[in-house]
């Protein structure tokens, strides 16, 4: 079981911008991918994007062009930095293992709103 803790949420404008962190209990580098999920108000989770440990990148069709996702092994942290933001963006973002996360390791998650 993997505990996380995500920050960096908030309030933002349309077209701003976010940088999410995600700070991970153990060593990171035993992991094979870490992902980003989120889920908005009245829908179901969804996935975002997610970073193998050699760095390869993959994002959902939402993500990809504004976001991006990286980890840094040294520190157990998986990071998320969103640009050019949209209202459609709003909901609580969670980081967790990937391509399947884990159920046990769930944390918070961390709010982004943006307002049009």
């Amino acid at each position: 079981q993997v505990h996380v803790v995500e920050s960096g949420g908030g309030l933002v404008q349309a077209g701003g911008s976010l940088n999410l962190s995600c700070v991970v209990s153990e060593n990171i580098f035993s992991i094979p991918a870490m992902g980003w999920y989120r889920q908005a108000p009245g829908k179901q989770r969804e996935y975002v994007a997610r970073v193998s440990w050699e760095g390869q990148t993959m994002y959902s069709d939402s993500a990809e062009g504004r976001f991006t996702i990286s980890r840094d092994n040294s520190k157990r942290a998986v990071y998320l930095q969103m640009n050019n933001l949209k209202p459609e963006d709003t909901a609580v973002y969670y980081c967790n293992v990937a391509p399947v996360p884990a159920n046990t390791n769930w944390g918070r998650g961390t709010q982004v709103t943006v307002s049009s």
